[in-house]
């Protein structure tokens, strides 16, 4: 049982830091065979382990907030807003500041936008 249990904390830790290096932000599979990117995949983790693990994740987020990849830091808001909405907004307001750039992908449509208007564009919808 123990070992289990470090299996999926280091499993969890692995994705979280696949997303510390995220390049694209997709949230789906992309292109024409919707094939899934490996920090989807590893998104795809973490949220996963949102409903089992809070507490862990929330540390993990709150360090790959801090210090990710421009992709990484919206991914780990988008996680948090899940994990916790108050949070969320939070990191939203916190980052509607921040020019770094950063490639979507929708599909197979491939975009650019800075993390700064992505959360604000996150803050208008809510």
């Amino acid at each position: 049982m123990f070992g289990m249990r470090r299996k999926k904390e280091s499993e969890l830790a692995r994705a979280v830091a696949e997303l510390g290096h995220a390049s694209t932000l997709a949230f789906g599979g992309v292109g024409i065979a919707g094939t899934l990117l490996p920090e989807t995949a590893a998104y795809q983790r973490v949220a996963a382990a949102v409903t089992d693990h809070p507490e862990e994740v929330r540390d993990l987020l709150d360090r790959l907030l801090a210090g990710g990849a421009p992709a990484g830091r919206v991914y780990a808001a988008t996680l948090l807003e899940r994990l916790d909405p108050a949070a969320g907004r939070a990191a939203w307001t916190t980052l509607r500041g921040d020019e770094a750039e950063l490639s979507t992908m929708t599909g197979c449509v491939m975009g650019s936008t800075t993390v700064g208007e992505y959360a604000a564009e996150r803050l208008d919808a809510a």
